[in-house]
């Protein structure tokens, strides 16, 4: 049977796929159309023991079905697959708990594995995506550190610690979190991963994790007991729990595009040359270039997709989904993913990567690639333009820009303050990448300038600028943070970027050890200064609804660039933007060794940023209808009148 004849004729669309247990039995339902047979296998534990089968049942639509009476919480298994006169034994794709390293399933009560307060926990809802502030983070980076002060190392229960204090008494962990004032929490992917044995929890093992095993089971090494099945569930809950009593959102990092393995994959093993695309000699398409990718556009796989996101949003109540090389899905599918999370809670996030790792079977008018995002609204991309317009390529570390020193990259920088919406005053030609508008509305742009990937904006600068002393670099790197935090659009940081985070100049850093992954919590009371000038970065952006526009229509209102040279950016946010209690807010960018003067449209101002500190508060008065901007520096002015009126007349002004 080819892929076509059995989505005509062994579509399933039941809600019943994996193990539904009850306290009277347990039914197992696994869809194979093109097996001969099919066994259940059972174990008393997750790894070893006595294995007991027991015959399905072929029903209709391909699927085939068994059960076992009582109480089967807590039971292993697996399914023996027949194909002509091969069987395997392969994991049930909708398990929902497993053994140790993911080999078999595992039936699970979820009841039993929420932790107390479970059901009195309410999500953070933000009125709109832009709303939202995204800080993306490693589980293992985040307490790995032998000066983090956090007990559960590289566990979902670093998460659930409060109080926790680094050197010079510093914030670490979740209390960092919350007072830097972010509203999201980006993990990279907790499910269960296939890189990391995590039966070998004395010897640590580190890898980012987009090499899925099991789409619907938390990743085991993250958990205080991987051979438990309900320990990772529980755990990752209490995570999530104590995030969310602070206000903070959680976002995970999701893998749909490929998996681990290909020819011995269990999808494949389970339906043969069905889950993945493939090339016209039969071997398997690799737009991932990781071996593989799934064939999202079919009716099952998309199945498989659409049921695995929303359980996670349901059952973990998950805030938000980040997809991997979104562009190896079909628009269909993303389409139905942000319709089914829309019925699960509101404010759900979703954005993506809005290309591929390579060439793809999918045809490009059908994937979700920036240039498609038209055609899935709510759905955001990664603003790649700008990331390079602000610090340079990603692949050349040598190659500066705009913040490094490079001039003419002035277009793609401003292609993320506008979200990569269609504004007048854009020359798209210009920009680096994209030579025209994808989004349509701000919402679908993600403004950012370092990730998980490739080098650290700190390490960029120590290769573009060698030989600049330390405390220019710095300048430097706070201009970045406040482009991308004053930029419309939904702003997007890489933990530990707060404080200058390296990794020894690894680019790639996805296998290195924790010595070069792990926050290192020393810089961030080394670099104090940085890390108030972000936070106060944050409260501005989250106090002022001008830097968070809703539509193409207000940015192109109320947004104005200034006319200046190479090197200078400038723009007026004017007539109360989105509702704002401010005016007219004037924002300069200065990339330039020397200090630029430049025009203001009055001569009565305060200024809230400037080269050393950030925020809502005022820190000088500025009575000229020009201003000097300090060197590689960021200068943001309010007029006086709207701010003092704000502050209900009790501001100080020099």
């Amino acid at each position: 049977m080819n892929a076509d004849w059995i989505d005509e004729h062994y579509y399933y669309p039941g809600d019943d796929l994996g193990a539904v247990y009850t306290p009277a039995r347990t039914v197992f339902t696994v869809w194979a159309p093109t097996a001969r047979e099919v066994s259940l296998c059972t174990y008393r534990q997750g790894r070893g023991g006595v294995k007991t089968v027991y015959p399905m049942v072929r029903e209709e639509s391909g699927v085939w079905r068994g059960q076992v009476e009582g109480d089967c919480h807590g039971l292993y298994y697996t399914y023996a697959v027949t194909h002509e006169d091969r069987t395997y034994e392969v994991m049930d794709p909708y398990a929902r708990a497993a053994g140790v390293n993911g080999d078999r399933g595992m039936v699970v009560d979820l009841a039993r594995t929420n932790p107390e307060g479970w059901a009195g926990t309410a999500r953070p809802v933000l009125e709109a995506m832009v709303d939202a502030i995204i800080y993306e983070l490693h589980v293992r980076d985040f307490s790995t550190h032998p000066q983090a002060g956090i007990q559960h190392k590289g566990k979902f229960l670093a998460f659930t610690e409060a109080g926790t204090r680094g050197p010079m008494g510093v914030k670490t962990g979740l209390d960092h979190l919350a007072d830097l004032g972010i509203t999201h929490l980006h993990l990279l992917p907790v499910f269960d991963f296939a890189s990391v044995d995590e039966a070998e929890q004395e010897h640590p093992q580190f890898n980012w994790g987009y090499d899925p095993k099991n789409f619907n089971v938390p990743e085991g090494s993250y958990a205080t007991d991987p051979f438990d099945g309900t320990m990772r569930i529980r755990e990752l809950k209490a995570a999530i729990q104590n995030l969310h009593r602070r206000k903070i959102g959680v976002i995970m990092d999701v893998v749909y595009n490929h998996t681990y393995k290909a020819w011995d994959s269990n999808l494949n093993r389970l339906v043969p040359g069905y889950y993945y695309r493939m090339n016209p000699d039969r071997s398997f398409a690799n737009g991932s270039g990781c071996g593989n990718e799934l064939a999202t556009e079919r009716p099952m796989v998309r199945k498989l997709i659409l049921d695995s996101v929303v359980y996670w949003a349901s059952e973990y109540r998950l805030d938000g989904f980040r997809f991997d090389l979104m562009g190896l899905i079909d628009l269909e599918t993303m389409r139905q993913i942000r319709q089914a999370l829309d019925r699960v809670a509101p404010g759900i996030i979703v954005y993506g990567e809005g290309w591929t790792g390579g060439p793809s079977p999918l045809p490009g008018e059908r994937a979700a690639l920036k240039g498609n995002a038209s055609h899935v609204p709510g759905i955001a991309f990664f603003n790649d333009s700008a990331r390079d317009g602000i610090k340079g390529h990603v692949f050349y570390g040598s190659e500066p820009g705009f913040v490094n020193g490079r001039p003419g990259l002035e277009e793609s920088v401003k292609f993320g303050i506008v979200a990569a919406t269609a504004h007048p005053q854009l020359c798209y030609e210009r920009v680096n990448y994209d030579h025209g508008p994808w989004a349509s509305s701000p919402e679908q742009s993600v403004v950012y300038c370092e990730a998980h990937d490739n080098l650290t904006l700190w390490d960029k600068l120590a290769i573009t600028n060698p030989d600049e002393p330390e405390t220019l670099r710095i300048k430097r790197h706070k201009l970045a943070g406040a482009i991308v935090l004053t930029s419309q659009g939904i702003p997007f940081l890489h933990a530990g970027q707060e404080f200058l985070r390296t990794k020894g100049g690894n680019a790639n850093s996805y296998l290195a050890p924790d010595e070069v992954n792990q926050l290192d919590w020393a810089r961030k009371a080394r670099y104090e200064e940085v890390y108030t000038y972000y936070r106060g970065l944050i409260a501005l952006r989250k106090a002022h609804p001008a830097f968070r526009l809703r539509t193409t229509e207000q940015i192109q209102t109320h947004l104005r660039f200034l006319d200046l040279p190479e090197q200078l950016i400038g723009y007026i946010l004017a007539e109360h933007a989105n509702g704002d209690p401010w005016r007219t807010i004037v924002v300069l960018f200065n990339a330039k060794s020397t200090p630029a003067t430049v025009a203001l449209p009055g001569d009565d101002w305060v200024v809230v940023v400037d080269q050393q500190r950030a925020g809502t508060e005022a820190l000088a008065a500025h009575h000229s209808n020009a201003v000097e901007v300090p060197p590689l520096s960021a200068l943001v002015l309010v007029d006086r009148a709207s701010f003092a009126q704000n502050l209900g007349g009790q501001g100080k002004f020099a």
